[in-house]
């Protein structure tokens, strides 16, 4: 759904939490979880947070609070298919500033920070649970079983079944 508008008119999503410019390309969303306000100094005092892509009335959220909503969309969805792409459309930024702005306040880039997450997640299963590489493989988004006994011995040093075998 677009709003069309004149003016300041913006429009905000209550649950992304985020206010647009009416112009915005980010995605449609259902009409009842819209919120339109005339200003964008009315929707960032209700607690809503610009767009990183439109910067409706000129307002930016800070860098540092931008990879905070990164991080918190990948430490839900990391057992699902993401990309630069993917974390850019939700968060509301270009792949290319996402991943710049990501690894100067993180440190490491935003594929590594899914890696690590998928990682520990992956030795939370093998030392809580008998399931088997592979389903663990899947349950972490890494549904190819070599990728993920190449991935997980680089980050641990270990294979998935001789680090069970050794924290067991």
């Amino acid at each position: 759904m677009r709003i069309l508008g004149g003016g300041g008119c913006q429009y905000a999503v209550k649950t992304t939490g985020i206010f647009y410019r009416p112009s915005c390309k980010s995605r449609a969303t259902k009409k009842d979880n819209v919120h339109i306000f005339y200003e964008a100094e009315q929707a960032f005092a209700e607690g809503f947070r610009p767009c990183k892509r439109c910067k409706p009335g000129g307002l930016r959220l800070p860098d540092e609070e931008w990879v905070v909503q990164m991080t918190t969309y990948i430490d839900k969805h990391f057992n699902e298919f993401l990309t630069l792409e993917i974390l850019a459309d939700v968060c509301h930024g270009s792949p290319y500033h996402l991943h710049r702005t990501f690894k100067r306040i993180k440190g490491i880039t935003p594929v590594e920070y899914i890696q690590n997450k998928r990682m520990k997640e992956a030795i939370r299963y093998l030392t809580t649970t008998n399931k088997s590489p592979a389903k663990i493989g899947l349950e972490v988004g890494i549904p190819n079983i070599s990728y993920f006994i190449t991935l997980f011995k680089k980050k641990t040093g270990n294979t998935p079944a001789y680090y069970r075998k050794i924290h067991q």
